[in-house]
């Protein structure tokens, strides 16, 4: 078989692109060390929560062999991020942000929203386990928030569902005040999502005294549940 100069450069770059990947891939899935997490800067790992993503929506995702991960990991944690999501099954965030074993701490809770106990690991996860970045990870059709707006009335889920009446007041929407309002519903969500961030700062003075350091950075994003797609706020 005969080849032109032409077709092997081509191939030669098409292997030379194949490589580059693959040690891409290679090196994403080497655990954080504490050197890296310490030279990472806020924005450094709020940028690789968004490639991730990228890579989660594009069928992209990168596969580690998580024997070793487990392996690699066991002496230690370095996480870059802290992840406060909902407990909604469609929303897991190492997936969604295609982190692996070790690259972030994640919080789980009905709704997305902070107590004295979420605070708490928040404070652990940056102040002293080196996290740079927490985000406030809201989604589409938000059970929680649905029935936060239906004012539903079920157990321990009463009292809970209060924790979203701060949104529910800023959110000024026309048309029926009910979970059959989806506009109502993903407005809600997204001011829940801001104003836990903001809330997070306001009640927890070592991690405000961290962000205005610069330390770290508290934002808000956005789960489209539909496209997988994660929005971040300003």
């Amino acid at each position: 078989m005969l080849y032109s100069r032409r077709g092997f450069i081509g191939a030669s770059a098409a292997l030379t692109v194949v490589g580059a990947t693959a040690a891409h891939a290679e090196d994403a899935c080497l655990a954080i060390t504490p050197e890296r997490q310490k030279a990472t800067t806020p924005e450094a790992a709020l940028r690789e929560l968004m490639e991730g993503n990228e890579r989660f929506v594009s069928g992209k995702m990168i596969n580690c062999d998580l024997r070793k991960q487990v392996k690699a990991t066991s002496t230690g944690q370095y996480p870059l991020a802290v992840i406060v999501g909902c407990i909604d099954s469609r929303v897991p965030p190492e997936l969604v942000f295609d982190q692996q074993i070790g690259d972030i701490f994640s919080a789980r809770i009905a709704g997305n929203f902070v107590n004295t106990d979420i605070l708490g690991s928040l404070e652990f996860a940056c102040k002293l386990a080196g996290s740079k970045a927490i985000v406030v990870l809201g989604h589409t059709e938000c059970g929680a928030i649905k029935g936060a707006v239906d004012q539903a009335r079920l157990g321990n889920l009463t009292a809970m569902l209060k924790n979203f009446d701060p949104a529910i007041a800023a959110t000024k929407i026309e048309g029926e005040r009910s979970s059959k309002n989806k506009k109502l519903v993903q407005a809600v969500a997204e001011a829940n999502a801001q104003l836990t961030s903001k809330m997070i700062l306001d009640q927890s003075p070592v991690l405000k005294e961290m962000a205005d350091k610069k330390e770290i950075v508290v934002v808000a994003a956005m789960h489209d549940i539909k496209t997988g797609k994660v929005s971040f706020f300003n």
